[in-house]
């Protein structure tokens, strides 16, 4: 398993200077009209909502952002018929028309400010940092994200949140599209995880990172 990871920590790295290439400027003033429709379910501060099923933004890098609005648009995310919410995102996206849109988007969320809620997830977070070892080689060892991995930034990011998305990932919702290489990667990441109780112990891990 490890071999396999770290080949495929290569091949991320080889496919992440595609992202590195991308424009991430954008126009926030228009980005705040289209952020409207995003607004209903991820709410006007971009804090997320666990009753629409919306992660938080606010904060979010916004390379990432970019990144996951173009994976929804190609159907590389939300292509599962299991993955309702996925589904449903992929239909809002779709509101977006260019590039110039969804870098408009990006730009006004990269304004929005929000406090960081604390989340109930329940787990081991001893045992969660341990598991977190091989997380950080990506996302770091602050979860703040790292760009040159294509890793987003997870600390600050709603436990309900992450543990939903390591089930999705390990269940084949996600990150199962052949294009979709860093999904692929984090299929092969959720699989070290055991059971649900591992993925709830590094979740209760990953909520008590700033």
């Amino acid at each position: 398993m490890l071999k396999k990871i770290t080949k495929g920590l290569s091949s991320l790295f080889i496919a992440s200077t595609l992202f590195s290439t991308f424009s991430y400027s954008g126009d926030a003033v228009a980005g705040k009209i289209s952020y409207a429709v995003c607004a209903a379910c991820h709410g006007v501060n971009g804090e997320g909502n666990k009753l629409t099923h919306a992660p938080r933004l606010a904060g979010q890098n916004e390379w990432y952002l970019t990144a996951s609005l173009k994976k929804f648009k190609t159907n590389e995310r939300g292509y599962h018929s299991k993955d309702m919410y996925g589904m449903q995102m992929k239909g809002m996206v779709a509101t977006l028309p260019n590039a110039k849109s969804i870098n408009d988007v990006v730009a006004y969320i990269a304004t929005l400010k929000t406090e960081i809620s604390i989340d109930t997830i329940k787990g081991d977070v001893a045992k969660g940092k341990a598991l977190f070892m091989i997380c950080s080689s990506c996302h770091s060892p602050d979860g703040s994200g790292n760009e040159a991995m294509s890793a987003p930034k997870i600390n600050g990011q709603h436990g309900w949140y992450i543990n939903d998305q390591l089930k999705a990932f390990k269940t084949g919702l996600r990150g199962t599209q052949k294009a979709d290489a860093t999904g692929a990667q984090m299929v092969g990441m959720a699989a070290t995880l055991v059971d649900n109780q591992a993925i709830a112990d590094v979740t209760a891990y990953i909520q008590t990172l700033k």
